[in-house]
């Protein structure tokens, strides 16, 4: 549901109080066409959990005895108000009713509001004899069930300040006289559906409009030039469609904007100069397009931004020096674009800010020390940028991150002990040339949540301090040279709740084993998704209690020199997806349980001394997922030979 729609308990309470009070002023009894349009209406819902229409009998008078309905004081109904949602001070109620919405519903001709929103299970299509309601000004039937398409007869609706049709599964245009029409309407919302085509133009007729959501449809065109009339927008979202095109410089014009996201479509060209207009904007989401050209120096003039997200763009040239202007500025997200040149020396001047993402971009030049001035700073990401930074540089100790993300950057040598008395939470520092020995004061970042040094130069064993890491629940030492034991892995500390693995990748490695036959049964291990072992030298077998790992989406041990049999145990896993035993020297058969689990996408067992019959599977797994098992047969293997008496 929109979040603006939760006003509406507020307009329905008023304008129930409203025509309560008119109607107890008069002795008119309910109109007998608006009662019988309520009853056909009634007559269509084949469920009704909650009893949202309990009263409304035909021998009760619909004003005064029927909850959720409105009179005015000639007995003629202006409010129905029966949606799935209600909440006050104390109490919420979350309901549903199943049916169609009746076309009697156009008879009740002095209806000004019409509320069936949130009701979950509605279906069928919005009848064209709605239509006939031009007294209407609130109508909402958001989250439903709804198809068909938008009735061409709600051109008619001239009075409409709200129309909510957010989250069914209405298809086709948005019909342009409908929009046209539309001139008194503050709040559109119709979001969640299934739109087709381009937002008509008409829609620069809505002068007075404030909010405008039609974000996740299909829509496809471009932003219309017009939409630069709509002179009082606070609010616009046209994200997650497929509009095309550049963004329209009428978009200056919009001076009370406070949220624009345009996000998730497939826009181009580059952002323009006139978005400086935008001077009351706060959250600006431009996201996961197609935008390029340079970043407008005029962006220095958004005084009121907070949020500013322009990653997986193609935005090119340096950035601008003006962005220091945006004091108010918490967030700045530009990942994955083609950023060049540095960081300037004025972003010191972000006080407020908390984000600074600029990773995957070609930025070449030395990071400011002055940045350190940036107190309010939780989030560093410079991963991905041909920095040459050798060292991790000192000023940042002086930060209060939580967060650090430097892959890539250049860094070589070993890491350096100031990062011990850090708070940082999360770190990456994978894809750099850092060598020797994993520290042991490692096992004073005792905050750590999530640990990347993959893909470096190690060469080391894990020290026994690592246990110390108890609210560690993310894991990646890939592709280094570390050794010892891999047991250590397993046997660190937890913090209830947190601290118990979500995902472990250790592989290319030089570990040893075996793996500890319990270590399925460990809390540390009860919650894991993800464990990847691959090519290390463990030996040994596979742990039975693996089987235990009922949280399990991912198994690798590829190329582990693991004997013995494949535990029938791990058909226990639900979860798996993907399991990768290959390249081991494992014997027995194939359980049956296992390669049956539901959720199996990916198996792999090729390369090893399997023998017997593979079982039958609903999985479409190809030959090459056993081969090198001259033991194996059935398919896709050729056919086991029978034996003959």
């Amino acid at each position: 549901m929109e979040l603006s729609c939760y006003t509406n308990v507020l307009i329905i309470f008023i304008l129930l109080i409203a025509s309560s009070s008119i109607h107890n002023a008069t002795t008119e009894a309910c109109h007998s066409v608006d009662k019988e349009a309520l009853l056909q209406f009634k007559h269509g819902i084949t469920a009704d959990p909650s009893g949202l229409l309990n009263t409304w009998i035909s021998s009760t008078d619909c004003c005064t005895a029927w909850q959720g309905i409105g009179c005015d004081s000639s007995g003629r109904v202006i409010n129905v108000s029966r949606p799935g949602l209600i909440s006050g001070d104390d109490y919420i109620i979350d309901t549903s009713m199943n049916g169609t919405i009746s076309p009697f519903l156009g008879n009740l001709s002095q209806l000004q509001l019409l509320d069936l929103s949130d009701l979950k299970e509605m279906e069928g299509s919005i009848p064209p004899q709605l239509g006939k309601l031009t007294s209407l000004e609130y109508f909402f039937l958001d989250t439903n069930k709804l198809t068909g398409t938008i009735p061409l007869s709600l051109r008619y609706l001239t009075k409409l300040k709200k129309l909510y049709l957010s989250d069914n599964q209405i298809t086709g245009a948005i019909p342009s006289s409908v929009i046209g029409s539309l001139t008194l309407i503050n709040e559109l919302g119709l979001s969640g559906n299934e739109l087709t085509g381009s937002i008509p133009s008409s829609i620069g007729k809505m002068s007075l409009i404030n909010h405008l959501d039609l974000h996740g449809n299909n829509l496809t065109g471009s932003i219309p030039e017009t939409i630069g009339n709509l002179k009082g927008l606070t609010y616009m979202d046209l994200s997650v469609n497929q509009i095309g095109g550049s963004i329209p410089d009428s978009i200056g014009e919009l001076s009370e904007l406070e949220v624009l996201y345009l996000n998730d479509n497939q826009l181009s060209g580059s952002i323009p100069s006139t978005i400086q207009g935008l001077s009351s904007l706060q959250f600006c989401q431009l996201a996961d397009n197609k935008l390029d050209g340079a970043l407008p120096a005029s962006i220095g003039n958004l005084s009121n931004i907070q949020r500013l997200i322009l990653e997986n763009n193609r935005i090119t040239g340096q950035l601008p020096s003006t962005i220091a202007n945006l004091v108010n500025l918490t967030e700045i997200y530009f990942s994955n674009n083609r950023f060049t040149g540095k960081v300037p020396t004025s972003f010191a001047n972000l006080k407020n800010l908390q984000v600074l993402d600029l990773s995957k971009n070609k930025i070449s030049l030395q990071v400011p020390p002055q940045l350190a001035k940036l107190q309010n700073l939780q989030t560093l990401d410079l991963s991905y940028n041909p920095l040459k930074l050798v060292t991790i540089p000192s000023w940042i100790q002086r930060l209060n991150l939580f967060q650090l993300q430097l892959a890539k950057t250049g860094i070589k040598g070993q890491l350096p002990s100031w990062l011990s008395s850090t708070s940082i939470s999360y770190l990456d520092l994978s894809s750099n040339a850092l060598t020797g020995k994993l520290p042991f004061w490692i096992g004073n970042m005792t905050n750590l949540s999530f640990l990347n040094l993959s893909s470096n130069g190690f060469r080391s064993a894990i020290p026994s301090e690592f246990k110390n890491l108890s609210l560690l629940m993310d894991l990646d030492l890939h592709s280094n040279k570390f050794t010892g034991s891999i047991s250590t892995i397993f046997e660190k500390q937890i913090e209830d709740p947190l601290g118990h693995y979500n995902s472990i990748d250790v592989s290319g490695n030089l570990f040893t084993g075996p793996i500890d036959d319990g270590v399925g049964n460990t809390p540390v291990m009860s919650s894991i998704t993800s464990l990847i072992l691959s090519k290390n030298s463990l030996g040994g077998s596979i742990p039975k209690s693996l089987g235990n790992l009922s949280s399990l989406i991912t198994l690798q041990m590829v190329q582990n020199e693991l004997k013995g049999k494949i535990p029938e145990e791990l058909g226990k896993c639900n979860s798996l997806t993907t399991v990768l035993l290959s390249n081991n020297k494992l014997t027995g058969s194939i359980p049956s349980e296992l390669l049956n689990l539901e959720a199996l996408q990916v198996f792999d067992v090729s390369n090893n001394k399997l023998s017997g019959r593979i079982p039958r599977h609903k999985t479409a797994f190809p030959a090459s997922s056993f081969l090198g098992n001259p033991g194996l047969c059935g398919s896709p293997l050729p056919p086991c030979k029978q034996v003959k008496n």
